[in-house]
């Protein structure tokens, strides 16, 4: 390298000695780039510089310079380049991950660096989220989540069933590691894992692999119904480089199975016909080699034909700094300013820093960094003479571009641009100045004008030169004590002045002048020592600033002029800002006052006032501090709750109104409160400002009240809430004994604390006072906590990493502690860091609106206290039913603190949990508040009704049936209704009262070979269900010659039954084998009927025969005109078919023994089934004579052990009935069902009986033997009603009874208050009960009940007359009938 050297000859004239040093090409080939490694493995970081000399290399870490020399892990290759073997890597030794740089250094010439290039060793695997057991349908999509450090994505592989899991177009692992099935086959199913290999590839020295969690997929069989649409997986906002691939997942799942399409800016994508794009597994989009021009939002749009769901997401494309100009390499002279220029370009914007010869430049007076990103140089000196390098920098990653400065002697002329490099092949030679005499110094230099900021200097030509006309000069000037100079030259020949910019006040410079001809710059003129002046006087602070509030919106702020440099005050700028926040607003005030309107009401606001003058703004006050005056609030209290103490008062809970609302200090809430049936009447009261609870006492029991709470500040009352009901309980709730189990306990182990969780006993009908909850490693009795019943979750703090605990739960009250419930836990290793970013919601809290609405609330701790949210974050509230076989959530997002979940299933328990989520970031599941539906009236029939006939009994079907599938509540009963006319009014079918416990029930005596049809409907504590579809079953056919003696025999064991159809053959003698001991089962036994039989003997049958043939002639002519009679009245009827159908009159003989014949009966009767007699017609419940009171105390008595024996229910007997009833039932199940009565229009079928009825006994024994078949009470002697259990709440169904024989006076419509008045007389006293609606078990106000009024009853004195002499057969008949069932048991004995 040559240089040119600086002499003078005598005469002044220059000789020149050397030519321009050229520029040295110095630059990187090779540099290193961003590395990802894993633990034990081998790195190499390249690079590569020439020049001429080769230069010396050098790395450096984190701007450090590493010893290489001593380094027994990295050495430096011969190239440059930086290998670094067994990559070291744990939790707390990190020695290798890093930012290295590569520097190349030639000596005397100078140093370039390389752009940084980072380090990353992939961490231990950590399972950010794992697969949760999951459930999908047969062509949906499903999804099982494994987040990974972004590090680790490319190590996570997929398992299922223990074997690794290949992937292919149907199915993918994202690229976070989530793994998507698409159109799920049976296959698919199984148990699912990922795996991560623990700090690298295998093979590479990293250890075992991490397994997640293992997660059962089931494959479920595509069902008929639909379901609602969901994302599974929506596409979140993606930030991808210039050049990479981007995927947006979108995975929705619905039956039916969803299309996804895809919308970027309001218009359609078309994966098939781009290169660009491709719809993946399940719906996600991959866009290839991405641009600027994919930035964009797009829209993931889910349809399957039911529903349409959309979400959205940001593409943001980022792309690497590049150089828009590279700064040039620059010749210049000392004491001359330069400019380096780099323009660069990126997204996001880069950042710019400079390098001189491997050392960062540090902005100053000297170097500055202008028009953002060049470098300027201000009074060069020698030393500045090296490489700059221009280093662009943004998140993407890093450029560098270098210049070199060549600063040349000042005999030395600056080479024309370009060239920005010379060789020594095209050096350029420059034209030597040419000889001659060289200028003087320039005379009396002097500073014309000094300001503050400037000085203009001003001089005579050099006494060489004395006209000086094609002189130019140049100012060097230097602050006093500072080395390096600053130039500024003329702007044209022979001009003598200049003006410096851009001093310091009260700063001292040393300027020189020198002048310069066309050989060269002459001499320099002595030093000029000049000082800048002070700045100017600007204004002092105002004195005596005050503010005051004027109103709740404004205040006024006064203040003096200022006591220093006061002169002509141009105006004021008054500032003021909100405590608490740092946005600071202004106004511009001529006066000394100021009212600033338009602020928030009591809040605190700062001002301070500057003055300005001509030069400026002065010194600025100090703050003073107001607040607003306070006003009344302008918003309700918060979370407004109540609870329900006991019977006799509520507890009313809130929250303050938001702060910004508050307006003032709360310095008390007025609660107002009603009654929900009387409006009118409110009570008030007040509490303190600090108090956000009040019990409310004196309420009435099981009485509705509304609460509204509004606040109060000193300027008076804020608006109320809303009005808000809770109901008084019935009864207060039990103490007498422990309370239940809790019904569920979850825990969540920590480091060192386990989260406990619980609800509450299903019974909460008895008091609970709190939970105690024991812990301990191995026993639950180490340690022992109780808390307030009212808590539901508890931190259990100052545990043993690392360690097994076993939790009790147990409620307790006054009385004791409940049963314990048990959980144990294993407390997480120290190691594992809390993963949740964001801490989750709590005070989660469901408040029951309707059957089918539940309210959700919650608070955010991370939020201010006054919880308004400013921010983009939302909430995703999630729910299910609370079955632990049910694993599906439904979920909804929420901008709020608050969600109104609707659609639910009524009376059904549900669990709610709400998360939080804000950008990237995401909390964990809250924990879970419980809530369970009202009650609502059923919205489904029973289902799966069935009629079979019962074997052995043709005329006795069982109808069963199932639960409705919404019977949204418990089941209370059920009604069967029967027809034999599918298409009459339902008010003229026959309805049968069943319980709700019971699935099955008989009815019996039915018409044979007749079909019917069924109907039954639901009823629980909010009213009847819909009807099911009509089933129809015809009863079977039976002949005389074999059903005879069955349908006597099951005809006989009824109670109170009627004896079967035998066709028009009907021998009357033959009716009088209807004795009790035509059974097959007889009181007696069979000795007694051997002994009864011998002693009677040959001669009295013999009789009998005789006797037998007699009346049978005479009786049956007169049953054939009777028949003929009952033939016209029943003919027409609505229940009978045809003529053939007319069944003869029901014979009620023996009655007393009739009656006793079912207790030895039914030896295995079915618990389940219920059975329902109904009287026949009106003479069914004649009132009973008193003569016969005693005798039925008797029965009923012995019939009280049997009170679930087959009682019969007949058709034939209804016939002419049209039920009209109200069926009022209570919370309870009825235990037996409802006696039915007949209505006015009965008594055609009424008359045909009685006249068609022979046999009967004279003392009222037909209505003695209905008493005791119902299993009637001690009710009086004269009123049949209808009957359930006394220890039962079903309602009495009172039967109008029929007045004894006598002249006919009848109400025309009896009404129901006397028939339950009258049963007063019974032993046990019954009362109208109402049904009533359980709210958690406890006893609710009564709904009113409707009791049925009594139909009317019709009757002519001449059909009781008629009825009177129908009761007189004669004494041989009934002996006849009762040896004829004596034979029969003889025949039965023999054969058995």
């Amino acid at each position: 390298m040559r240089k040119r050297g600086r002499g003078r000859e005598r005469g002044g004239e220059r000789i020149p000695r050397s030519s321009v040093r050229t520029f040295t090409p110095f630059y990187f080939l090779v540099e290193p780039v961003d590395t990802l490694s894993v633990r034990g493995s081998s790195v190499i970081l390249n690079c590569s510089a020439y020049s001429e000399p080769s230069p010396k290399i050098e790395w450096k870490k984190d701007g450090t310079f590493l010893n290489l020399v001593s380094d027994d892990r990295r050495q430096l290759l011969p190239d440059g380049s930086l290998f670094i073997s067994n990559v070291v890597h744990s939790k707390h030794n990190k020695p290798d991950e890093g930012y290295y740089q590569c520097v190349a250094t030639v000596e005397s010439l100078g140093t370039i660096v390389s752009r940084t290039a980072k380090l990353t060793v992939a961490g231990l695997p950590r399972f950010a989220s794992q697969p949760e057991p999951s459930s999908v349908y047969a062509g949906n999509s499903a999804v099982l989540n494994c987040e990974v450090s972004v590090d680790l994505v490319p190590f996570v592989r997929w398992e299922q069933n223990r074997q690794p899991l290949p992937l292919d177009d149907r199915v993918i692992k994202l690229p976070s590691g989530t793994l998507v099935v698409s159109n799920a086959t049976e296959g698919d199913g199984g148990l699912y894992r990922c795996t991560v290999e623990s700090g690298g590839a295998p093979g590479e020295g990293g250890g075992p692999p991490k397994y997640s969690d293992e997660a059962e997929l089931k494959v479920l069989p595509d069902p008929e119904f639909t379901s609602n649409l969901v994302f599974l997986k929506q596409p979140s906002s993606l930030v991808r480089v210039l050049g990479q691939n981007a995927v947006l997942p979108c995975v929705a799942s619905g039956l039916p199975p969803p299309a996804i399409r895809w919308m970027k800016n309001e218009k359609a994508l078309d994966p098939e016909s781009s290169e660009k794009l491709a719809l993946l597994a399940g719906g996600s989009l991959e866009i290839s080699d991405v641009t600027e021009d994919d930035a964009g939002t797009y829209f993931c749009i889910a349809d399957n034909g039911n529903e349409t769901v959309e979400a959205q997401a940001e593409l943001t494309v980022q792309v690497q700094p590049e150089f828009l100009k590279q700064p040039t390499n620059i010749y210049a002279h000392e004491s001359m300013d330069i400019v380096f220029e780099c323009e660069v370009t990126g997204k996001p914007t880069p950042t710019v820093k400079w390098v001189k010869n491997g050392d960062v430049v540090i902005p100053s007076d000297y170097f500055k960094i202008v028009k953002e990103h060049n470098l300027q140089v201000l009074g060069l000196v020698k030393s500045d003479e090296g490489f700059y390098q221009c280093i662009a920098e943004n998140d993407v990653g890093n450029v560098q571009a270098g210049a070199q400065l060549i600063i040349l002697e000042h005999d030395v002329a600056i080479p024309t641009l370009p060239p920005t490099s010379l060789t020594s092949a095209t050096t350029d030679h420059l034209a030597p100045a040419t000889t001659g005499p060289l200028p003087s110094a320039p005379r009396d230099v002097v500073a014309s004008l000094v300001s503050t900021r400037f000085i203009k200097l001003t001089w005579r030509t050099p006494a060489s030169d004395p006209h000086g006309d094609n002189l130019t000069y140049s100012v060097f000037y230097t602050k006093e004590g500072i080395v390096r100079e600053r130039v500024e030259n003329t702007s044209r020949p022979g001009e003598m002045q200049v003006t410096i910019q851009n001093l310091m006040p009260a700063t001292v410079y040393i300027f020189r002048v020198m002048a310069q001809n066309k050989h060269g710059s002459g001499e320099s003129s002595a030093p000029l020592r000049v000082e800048t002046q002070p700045e100017v006087q600007l204004p002092g602070p105002a004195p005596n600033i005050r503010a005051h509030a004027a109103s709740p919106t404004s205040i006024t702020v006064t203040w003096e002029t200022p006591l220093s440099g006061n002169g002509e005050i141009q105006n004021y700028k008054l500032y003021y800002m909100e405590k608490g926040t740092d946005k600071e607003q202004d106004v511009d005030v001529s006066s000394h006052s100021h009212t600033v309107n338009g602020l928030k009401k009591y809040t605190e606001y700062s001002f301070r006032v500057v003055a300005y003058n001509k030069h400026g703004p002065g010194v600025s006050t100090q703050d003073v501090a107001v607040r607003t005056l306070s006003d009344v609030p302008s918003a309700a209290p918060q979370n407004l709750s109540l609870e329900v103490r006991n019977s006799k008062s509520i507890v009313i809970h809130w929250q303050p109104p938001p702060p910004a609302t508050q307006n003032g200090q709360i310095t008390g809430y007025k609660i107002r409160y009603r009654k929900a049936s009387r409006k009118s009447d409110v009570t008030e009261t007040l509490v303190p400002g600090t108090q956000l609870s009040q019990l409310i006492e004196g309420l009435d029991r099981g009485t509705e009240y509304n609460f509204r709470v509004a606040a109060l500040t000193i300027n008076g009352t804020g608006p109320a809430t809303d009005w808000l009901s809770a109901e008084t309980f019935e009864s207060d709730l039990d103490e007498t004994r422990v309370p239940e189990v809790p019904s569920s306990l979850h825990v969540r182990p920590l480091v060192t604390s386990i989260v406990v969780s619980w609800t509450p006993p299903e019974n909460q009908n008895i008091v609970v006072r709190g939970y105690a909850i024991g812990y301990g490693i191995g026993s639950p009795h180490a340690q022992t906590i109780k808390v307030d019943y009212k808590q539901r979750y508890y931190t259990i703090e100052n545990l043993d990493p690392s360690s097994h605990y076993v939790i009790t739960l147990k409620a307790f009250n006054n009385v004791g502690e409940g049963i314990p419930l048990y959980e144990s836990a294993v407390t997480r290793p120290h190691t594992v860091p809390d993963p949740t970013p964001m801490m989750p919601p709590v005070g989660v809290q469901a408040s029951i609106l309707s059957h089918d609405t539940i309210r959700i609330t919650w608070a955010d701790n991370s939020l201010p206290k006054h919880q308004k949210i400013t921010d983009s974050r939302y909430y995703t509230v999630r729910w299910k039913t609370n079955i632990p076989a049910n694993t599906k959530y439904k979920n909804a997002n929420a901008t709020t603190l608050s969600y109104l979940v609707t659609g639910l299933k009524a009376n059904t328990l549900y669990e709610f949990s709400v998360m939080v989520t804000k950008g990237r970031r995401s909390s964990t599941w809250s924990m879970t508040a419980h809530g369970t539906t009202f009650e609502f009236v059923p919205t489904s029939p029973p289902k799966d009704v069935t009629v079979v006939s019962k074997e052995g009994k043709p005329r006795t079907i069982i109808v069963n049936w199932q639960p409705p599938s919404e019977a949204n509540g418990k089941i209370t009963g059920y009604i069967i209704y029967y027809s034999t006319d599918v298409n009459a009014e339902i008010h003229d079918w026959v309805i049968e009262p069943v319980v709700g416990n019971r699935l099955t029930h008989q009815i019996q005596e039915l018409t044979l070979d007749t079909p019917y049809y069924f109907k039954i409907q639901a009823r629980n504590s909010k009213g009847m269900g819909p009807m099911s579809e009509a089933v129809q079953f015809r009863t079977p056919k039976a002949d005389s010659s074999d059903k005879m003696p069955n349908d006597q025999a099951s005809g006989s064991a009824g109670k109170g039954s009627r004896l079967p159809d035998l066709g028009s053959d009907y021998k009357p003698p033959m009716s009088g084998s209807n004795s009790p001991h035509g059974s097959p089962t007889s009181p007696l036994d069979s000795s007694m009927l051997l002994v009864i039989i011998v002693s009677v003997g040959v001669v009295t049958i013999v009789v009998v025969v005789v006797i037998a043939v007699f009346c049978t002639r005479r009786t049956t002519s007169h049953q054939k005109k009777k028949r003929a009679a009952c033939k016209s009245v029943n003919g027409s009827h609505k229940y009978k078919g045809n003529s053939k159908d007319v069944k003869p009159p029901d014979l009620w003989i023996h009655h007393e023994r009739l009656e006793l014949k079912p207790i030895d009966k039914s030896p295995d009767p079915n618990p389940i089934m219920t059975d329902t007699p109904i009287p026949r017609n009106s003479q069914d419940i004649t009132p009973v004579d008193n003569s016969m009171d005693s005798n039925i105390h008797q029965r009923r008595n012995s019939y009280r052990g049997h009170e679930s024996e087959d009682s019969m229910s007949t058709l034939a007997g209804r016939r002419g009935m049209r039920p009209k009833m109200m069926m009022p039932f209570d919370s309870q199940p009825p235990q037996q069902s409802v006696r039915n009565t007949p209505s006015t229009d009965t008594m055609p079928a009424s008359s045909s009986q009685t006249c068609c009825t022979d046999h009967q006994d004279p003392e009222g024994a037909t209505s003695s033997s209905y008493l005791a078949s119902s299993q009637e009470e001690d009710s009086g002697q004269s009123l049949p009603t209808a009957h359930v259990r006394p220890s039962h709440p079903l309602k009495s169904f009172a039967v109008p009874a029929i007045p004894p024989p006598g002249p006919p006076t009848y109400d025309p419509a009896l009404p129901s208050t006397p028939l339950l008045s009258q049963q007063a007389l019974n032993h046990h006293i019954h009362s109208v009960k109402t049904a009533s609606i359980g709210t958690l078990g406890r006893s609710r106000p009564p709904m009113p009940v409707v009791v049925p009024s009594a139909p009317e009853v019709q009757e002519t004195t001449r059909m009781l007359e008629d009825s009177e002499s129908s009761y007189e057969p004669d004494e041989l008949t009934k002996e006849m009938a009762h040896l004829e069932g004596l034979m029969k048991d003889l025949n039965a004995i023999t054969t058995a």
